[in-house]
């Protein structure tokens, strides 16, 4: 299986994405990973929101396959502990999906078509973090999960 994030806009700020490397590189003694960055939408400013969520949502949608299995990252979605999304994942992992892409939308959320496409939605928290930071959780909590499925020493409970 492959996981992929899928993510409107880059990370600016260069720890962060120090960060996030030293996770991509963990990560690669387990799975497949790879994160996908859509470039954000030019001039904006003079567009609603909903105009925004619409093109974004054709963006994120051309880089789908209709067999894979889409998770967006939302503060409707369900919430986790470290250990049951980690459960969540090897499930994903003993079942048929090959690509297993977890969405992480713009600064507006997703467009309905996306809401459409999608097969299940987390919630990270009920608060509202900068999407550099949920990058960086996100890829965090992943790394988690593996070492918890592999029964390392990272997560304690």
């Amino acid at each position: 299986m492959k996981i992929i994030m899928l993510s409107i806009g880059k990370t600016s700020v260069d720890e962060m994405m120090d960060l996030f490397t030293v996770y991509e590189k963990r990560l690669a003694n387990f799975i497949n990973f790879e994160a996908k960055y859509i470039s954000g939408l030019k001039n904006k400013n003079n567009l609603t929101p909903n105009l925004i969520k619409d093109l974004e949502g054709t963006q994120l949608l051309s880089y789908l396959v209709s067999s894979d299995f889409v998770c967006l990252l939302d503060e409707e979605g369900k919430e986790y502990t470290s250990k049951s999304f980690s459960d969540f994942l090897e499930t994903k992992m003993v079942s048929s999906v090959k690509r297993l892409v977890f969405v992480i939308g713009g600064a507006y959320g997703f467009s309905e078509e996306i809401y459409k496409r999608a097969n299940s939605k987390i919630c990270f928290s009920k608060m509202t973090f900068t999407h550099q930071m949920i990058r960086l959780f996100f890829i965090e909590q992943l790394y988690r999960s593996y070492t918890i499925i592999n029964n390392l020493p990272y997560h304690n409970e």
